[in-house]
């Protein structure tokens, strides 16, 4: 698996990766964004931002970097970055098919992304994907796969699955929602030939949504590589909006909110890699502060009293504005 050069690096952040979903395209539902990136967000103006971020990302011992066809131009930006750094060769590419993205470059669109499962999608996104990212691609996922999800029963789209992975591509999926361990589940269990399909599962987990945790240890324990997403619950872990338990922690490591919610992810045995979806230089910089973060007994328990019932979570994520 590519996730082995990962597991032979030494740096402090060799277990945070970085993900473009709030920089390759112009809306989407992080919080603070109209601070974050101004009025420009022009092709042009998200192009250098994103490599600005891909070159302190790699500067710093990021070695994995996580796109998705739905991310606006994320894909391109990324293949971009890469065909100038020919000398780049260390690092893991992620991407994920399942999601058309739909608002054409527009914050106010009234559908930004469209979702479908179907083996016709998969092949028309993964030569999408191919194009852009040729070999580089190292890991396809399935976007947000939920308990309902045709993904989980299409033999049809599990044998090319399979061929791709037979190919040298490694397969996995990530997930969303509520019911994010059901998911989790019924996705470990789904072979080919009696073989695993699936290598890798991306979920959400953070410190207000801790549901999918150990669905996420079965999976680590049947030798699937681990990734978390939004470990910042799309900035409402951020200093600005941080709960006074995690403020408090935080000023008593003398570091940022950011870096004790990434922090609190890392420390999970099971956690192999832990997104940063920084949209900023400096952001990006506070993130990775997470890694030298030592929680005490007492902070986690006072930590732990931020956790939210998932259904209340998810419902409130669900009304978070694209802007």
């Amino acid at each position: 698996m590519p996730f082995a050069r990962l597991a032979s690096a030494t740096t402090p952040t060799c277990h945070i990766g970085l993900g473009l979903a709030a920089v390759g395209r112009p809306g989407y539902i992080n919080l603070d964004r109209e601070e974050d990136l101004g009025e420009d967000r022009s092709v042009d103006a998200l192009r250098t931002r994103t490599h600005e971020l891909l070159d302190a990302a790699y500067a710093q011992g990021v070695r994995y970097f996580d796109v998705a066809r739905s991310y606006g131009r994320s894909e391109e930006f990324l293949a971009d970055w890469l065909n100038a750094r020919p000398d780049v060769v260390d690092v893991v590419v992620g991407s994920k098919w399942g999601y058309t993205y739909t608002a054409g470059w527009t914050t106010d669109a009234a559908q930004h992304e469209v979702k479908d499962h179907s083996l016709q999608t998969y092949e028309r996104q993964r030569a999408e994907t191919d194009q852009l990212l040729g070999d580089r691609l190292d890991l396809y996922q399935i976007h947000s796969v939920t308990p309902d999800s045709p993904a989980l029963t299409d033999k049809e789209l599990h044998a090319r699955l399979a061929e791709a992975a037979a190919g040298g591509l490694t397969i996995g999926f990530s997930t969303s929602g509520p019911a994010q361990a059901d998911a989790i589940r019924a996705a470990l269990a789904v072979t080919v030939d009696d073989e695993p399909l699936f290598r890798t599962v991306q979920s959400t987990y953070n410190a207000l949504e801790t549901s999918a945790g150990p669905a996420l240890a079965e999976a680590h324990d049947a030798g699937l590589t681990v990734i978390v997403k939004e470990g910042m619950a799309n900035g409402r872990l951020a200093a600005e909006h941080a709960p006074d338990a995690l403020r408090s922690v935080a000023e008593e490591t003398s570091l940022g909110a950011d870096a004790v919610a990434l922090a609190l992810i890392l420390r999970e045995p099971w956690a192999g890699v832990v997104l940063s979806g920084a949209a900023t230089v400096t952001q990006l910089a506070s993130n990775l502060h997470a890694a030298v973060v030592d929680l005490d007994e007492d902070q986690l328990a006072r930590l732990a009293t931020l956790v939210e019932e998932p259904a209340a979570y998810w419902q409130q994520r669900g009304q978070l504005p694209w802007h």
